[in-house]
């Protein structure tokens, strides 16, 4: 008989759980655009994460050139940025 390890199992159990975050909607920016845009803006050195957030915007983190962590929150469907 094979045992879990509690950390094995908490993995195990957190794989199996749907997801607790709403999809994006279906006119949502992909992710790459979004990317994309960050990418462009004048501070931008580099990504540290892009990942869909349960209240319904692209979250985004990234470092400037000078090393200042930047957190934004991205509209899905305009694009429109703003801190958090």
């Amino acid at each position: 008989m094979m045992r879990l390890t509690l950390p094995a199992a908490a993995m195990l159990a957190l794989v199996a759980l749907p997801g607790w975050a709403a999809a994006p909607p279906a006119n949502a920016r992909p992710a790459s655009d979004v990317l994309r845009m960050i990418e462009q803006r004048p501070d931008f050195g580099h990504l540290e994460e892009l990942d869909w957030d349960d209240g319904g915007y692209w979250k985004v983190e990234y470092r400037t050139r000078d090393g200042r962590k930047v957190e934004l929150r991205v509209d899905p469907v305009s694009g429109e940025a703003r801190a958090r």
